[in-house]
């Protein structure tokens, strides 16, 4: 499993359309059974008991690249944040999309050795996010696009990913996207430019606990 920080060559192939258009690939219904599969797949770990086995509908047998990224909602003093907890994920899609959710909502809660493993306090009160991955695709640098894609940047067996809302959160630019992404596959800064670099692209169609929260109206 890959884990991102804070988690080309030839012709550019677009993002999968699911991806790539306003329209998302998951209804609310499906979005809400897979983040209810990541959260039972931790607390089931928890509590040492093994996860109900339930008729497996199609649509979680296709084979997809996920990582579940974990926050807490409250830091230290016990103040309101967003403070990340765990990430892990698969880069590509090596799992049914089912075991994917469950096997790294597990990874991020227990194995993320930024951390402590998750206690069943936090995990009964944390957030649980969930980005599904298109198809990886090699992509030149000039049309890296902030916001859109995710990148994975490699040079034979050193290779480091960045999710899409990444350089969104950090206020990056395209340059400093793929220096970063490099700096996350221990290699130099600049190394983007060389031909021996492999650059390709994916998008995510990402989702959590907090898009199902009531939201807070102004008085």
């Amino acid at each position: 499993m890959s884990r991102p920080s804070e988690e080309p060559r030839g012709k550019l192939a677009a993002c999968d359309p699911a991806f790539a258009t306003a329209t998302p690939e998951f209804s609310f219904g499906q979005r809400k059974t897979l983040l209810r599969m990541a959260r039972e797949a931790i607390v089931s770990t928890l509590e040492e008991r093994a996860v109900e086995e339930k008729e497996v509908a199609n649509w979680l047998l296709e084979q997809r690249g996920v990582f579940t990224t974990l926050y807490l909602k409250r830091g230290p003093h016990n103040r309101a944040e967003h403070q990340l907890r765990g990430c892990v994920g698969y880069a590509l899609p090596v799992a049914p999309l089912a075991r994917a959710v469950m096997e790294t909502a597990r990874a991020a809660a227990f194995d993320d050795s930024r951390f402590a493993p998750v206690t069943m306090e936090e995990a009964l009160e944390m957030e649980i996010s969930l980005s599904v991955l298109s198809p990886l695709r090699a992509i030149h640098p000039d049309e890296v696009k902030i916001g859109r894609h995710g990148l994975l940047i490699s040079d034979g067996a050193r290779r480091g990913l960045l999710l899409p809302q990444v350089p969104v959160e950090n206020g990056w630019d395209r340059e400093k996207f793929l220096e970063q992404t490099c700096r996350k596959a221990s290699l130099p800064p600049d190394a983007w430019r060389n031909n021996n670099t492999k650059i390709e692209a994916f998008c995510a169609e990402v989702f959590g606990d907090s898009d199902f929260e009531p939201a807070v109206e102004s008085a």
